[in-house]
C-alpha cells in the first residue's frame, strides 16, 4: 500500500476538507445522530470505508496512517487475516448467549497464563465503564466497605458509579454525584499538582496528600483505590516512580483493594503485557478492555480466586452481563490474544515505541513548542506548550490547525489537543512509525512558521 503522504498531497490553507463522498455521508448521518461524537470524528468529517494494517481508507479513497487506533482499541490494526478468519467462522455458527463456548474456554486459560501472578479469574462485559463498575462492586463485596478513592486526571467511564472520579469538565453540570467517592492528586512529575520538583518529591507528596485525604474526608470505610498505571485520557501520563508501590502499601494498611484500570495499558500497549509490570506491582483487581479483542466491544474484570468468590458479587447472575463473554466476543478475545502472542506484538510495541519516542524527543531541539515527550511502548504523550518555563499549554486553535495539517498529509492523530496522545496499532512497523513522525514534524513546522513558533 502506498504511503499516505503520496496519496494525500497537502491542500492550500490551514483547514482540512473531507472529500465529497465522506462529507455527504457525514451530513446525512448528522440529521439524526445525537451530538457528542469523539473530537477526531467531528473535526475530520471523514467516512471510513476500509482499513488494512495501520492504514485507513475513506469513502473518497484517501489513505491515512493511523496514530490513534480508535484510542488504543485497534491493537491488531485492520483486517488482520487471522482475526478476520476466526470471527467470520464464528459469525456463521452462533454469536450470542452466556453458555460455555470453545473460544471462551480457550481464552480464559490463555489469559490466566499471561496475567500477573494470582490474577486468574475473569468476568466479561461490554464496555469499560461496565467493567469498572463491576470491579467496584467486587471490592465492596470483598471488604464490606463502600468508599472509593480515585485520582486527578483519571478516566474510568461516564456511568454514575465512577462519574464522581472523573477529572474536570466530564462531570460538570451532572450533579448531584454519588457519595463515597473521592479524588486525590496523581503524580505527574512534569506538572506536579502539588508544585514539587522531581519525581521522588512528587510521588512522596502525592502519597502524603492521599493519606491526609483519607484521614480527613472519608469515613475510613475505603473499599478500593482505583488508578490507571499510566493515565490515558490525561495525556499518556506515567506516574512518578514509587507511587504505585506506595498505593499497594497503603491499600494493604487500609484493608482496601487496589484496582488497576488497564483498559488502555493492557495487552502490549506499553511494551509489556500489562502496564503494572513496569513497576512490579500486582493489584487485587484489574479491569481490561479496548485492545484485548482487537476492537470488538468487550471488557473484563480480573481478580484472584479468593476475591472473586466474594458475595454478593459471586452469586449466580451477581456479576454477569447479557452481552459480555458471548461466543462472538469470546472469539474476538481468543483470536486477539493468540495473534498478540504469535506475532510478538508486545515485543514489537516495545521496539517500535522506543524508536518513535527517540524520534519525537529529538524534535525538541527544533521546536520550542514541544515541552515534554514521554511514553512506554506505543503509548506516547507529547506536551505542546507556548512557553517551556511556564509550561502553559499551546492554544487549542493552533493545535486544531496542526490536526488539519497532519490530516491533509495523511496522518490521523490526536494532535488537536496540546496534550497529544499517540497510540498506533501494535502491528505498526518502525518504518511506518517514523514515516508518521516525519508527517507530524512537517505539519508542526508548517503551523509554527505560520504562528512564529
Amino acid at each position: 500500500m502506498k504511503s499516505p503522504a503520496v496519496k494525500n498531497p497537502p491542500a492550500a490553507g490551514a483547514v482540512f476538507e473531507a472529500g465529497p463522498k465522506s462529507r455527504a455521508l457525514f451530513l446525512e448521518e448528522q440529521k439524526h445522530l445525537a451530538p457528542g461524537l469523539q473530537s477526531f470524528a467531528l473535526f475530520s468529517q471523514i467516512a471510513i470505508k476500509s482499513g488494512k494494517g495501520v492504514i485507513l481508507r475513506d469513502e473518497d479513497d484517501r489513505e491515512y496512517l493511523d496514530f490513534l487506533a480508535g484510542i488504543g482499541v485497534a491493537s491488531l490494526g485492520y483486517s488482520h487475516p487471522d482475526y478476520v478468519r476466526v470471527l467470520t467462522e464464528q459469525l456463521s455458527r452462533i454469536t450470542v448467549g452466556s453458555f460455555t463456548s470453545a473460544h471462551r474456554a480457550s481464552w480464559v486459560n490463555r489469559l490466566a497464563a499471561v496475567t500477573p501472578k494470582g490474577l486468574d479469574r475473569v468476568m466479561l462485559y461490554s464496555s469499560g465503564a461496565e467493567a469498572v463498575e463491576s470491579a467496584v462492586r467486587l471490592a465492596k463485596s470483598r471488604t464490606k466497605k463502600f468508599e472509593v478513592v480515585g485520582f486527578w486526571g483519571g478516566f474510568h467511564g461516564k456511568t454514575g458509579g465512577v462519574l464522581p472520579l472523573l477529572d474536570g469538565s466530564f462531570k460538570h453540570d451532572l450533579g448531584p454525584l454519588m457519595p463515597g467517592r473521592y479524588s486525590s492528586p496523581y503524580p505527574d512529575s512534569y506538572r506536579c499538582p502539588l508544585k514539587t520538583q522531581g519525581e521522588h518529591d512528587c510521588a512522596a507528596h502525592c502519597l502524603e496528600y492521599l493519606r491526609d485525604l483519607i484521614k480527613r474526608t472519608t469515613t475510613k470505610s475505603v473499599a478500593a483505590l482505583l488508578v490507571e498505571p499510566i493515565q490515558g485520557t490525561a495525556g499518556n501520563i506515567i506516574p512518578a516512580r514509587g507511587f504505585l508501590k506506595g498505593l499497594r502499601e497503603l491499600a494493604d494498611e487500609l484493608g482496601a483493594l487496589l484496582i488497576f484500570d488497564e483498559m488502555i495499558t493492557g495487552f502490549g500497549r506499553t511494551g509489556k503485557m500489562f502496564g503494572c509490570e513496569h513497576d512490579g506491582v500486582v493489584p487485587d483487581i484489574m479491569t481490561i478492555g479496548k485492545g484485548m479483542a482487537g476492537g470488538f466491544p468487550v471488557s473484563g474484570v480480573i481478580s484472584t480466586t479468593e476475591i472473586a468468590a466474594s458475595k454478593p458479587w459471586s452469586n449466580p447472575s451477581g456479576s454477569s452481563s447479557s452481552y459480555g463473554g458471548n461466543p462472538f466476543a469470546s472469539a474476538a478475545c481468543d483470536a486477539a490474544l493468540s495473534i498478540i502472542q504469535k506475532d510478538g506484538l508486545v515485543e514489537n510495541s516495545a521496539k517500535v515505541g522506543a524508536a518513535l519516542l527517540k524520534r519525537l524527543t529529538a524534535m525538541q531541539d527544533r521546536f520550542p513548542w514541544i515541552g515534554r515527550v514521554q511514553g512506554r511502548g506505543l503509548m506516547i504523550g507529547v506536551d505542546l506548550v507556548s512557553d517551556r518555563k511556564t509550561k502553559k499549554p499551546l492554544s487549542g486553535s493552533i493545535t486544531r490547525e496542526l490536526f488539519d495539517e497532519a490530516l491533509k498529509r495523511g496522518l490521523l492523530s490526536m494532535c488537536y489537543n496540546p496534550v497529544i496522545r499517540i497510540n498506533p496499532p501494535l502491528v505498526i512497523t518502525t518504518e511506518e512509525a517514523l514515516r508518521g513522525a516525519d508527517i507530524f514534524e512537517e505539519s508542526l513546522a508548517t503551523v509554527a512558521k505560520r504562528h512564529g513558533g
